[in-house]
């Protein structure tokens, strides 16, 4: 069988969920389409595949050229390859989810001028283009098998955080409701956090006690 007919050539794109926290909201980056078709409408970061780059080069690159952001954490996710997906062309799209703290996705972020991005709270996605509500659905519950692996939440908090936080991203992410002296008694005897002897003055409410992890834990789950 000749595999390299024209009835077994397809175009190949790639499309990232980027996520991030911001004062305890789960957010994703998504960028308004400026051109026909679904202009007006929100999509992902991505980019079609070309001949000399493999999918992990393809995707870095579109993040940072349409992003400005680098140093992400990205893991990949699904493929989906429903034939009416693009009504132009038959197109399949690997989706990955990326993951970036708080300060890097403000400070750390290059600006693109010409690309209009913005941060959406994960439970008030506006109108999308092509079928990236779908796959954003779809990330988000690769996210809630992820979330509970300290690696994942590490990508979140990298640095001072606190146990209310913690516990809004978990609760927003798996969409279950924690009582907060079980949570922080589970979380505190995981052995896995130390009191960085701070707290987060400036922010409404009582002062809450700062948190990060400590070095070299195990890799286990959470929950």
């Amino acid at each position: 069988m000749d595999i390299f007919t024209k009835e077994y050539i397809n175009y190949l794109e790639s499309l990232i969920t980027i996520f991030t926290v911001d004062k305890g909201i789960v957010k994703v980056l998504l960028i308004r389409k400026q051109t026909d078709p679904y202009k007006g409408y929100w999509s992902l970061p991505g980019d079609g595949l070309k001949n000399n780059e493999t999918l992990e080069n393809n995707i870095t690159d579109a993040l940072l050229d349409q992003t400005g952001l680098l140093n992400v954490y990205i893991e990949q996710c699904y493929t989906f390859s429903a034939l009416n997906r693009n009504s132009e062309e038959r197109v399949i799209a690997t989706s990955f989810m990326g993951i970036v703290d708080s300060v890097s996705a403000v400070i750390k972020r290059q600006d693109r001028p010409n690309i209009i991005s913005e941060w959406f709270p994960i439970n008030d996605i506006p109108k999308m283009a092509y079928d990236h509500e779908a796959v954003i659905k779809k990330n988000i519950e690769f996210l809630k098998r992820k979330i509970v692996n300290i690696n994942t939440l590490k990508a979140f908090f990298p640095s001072d955080f606190t146990l209310p936080e913690i516990q809004k991203v978990y609760e927003q992410i798996l969409g279950k409701t924690f009582d907060r002296r079980n949570f922080r008694k589970k979380f505190v005897g995981l052995n896995l956090i130390e009191d960085t002897n701070e707290k987060n003055i400036g922010f409404n409410g009582r002062p809450a006690k700062l948190y990060k992890f400590k070095e070299n834990i195990k890799q286990i789950d959470l929950f």
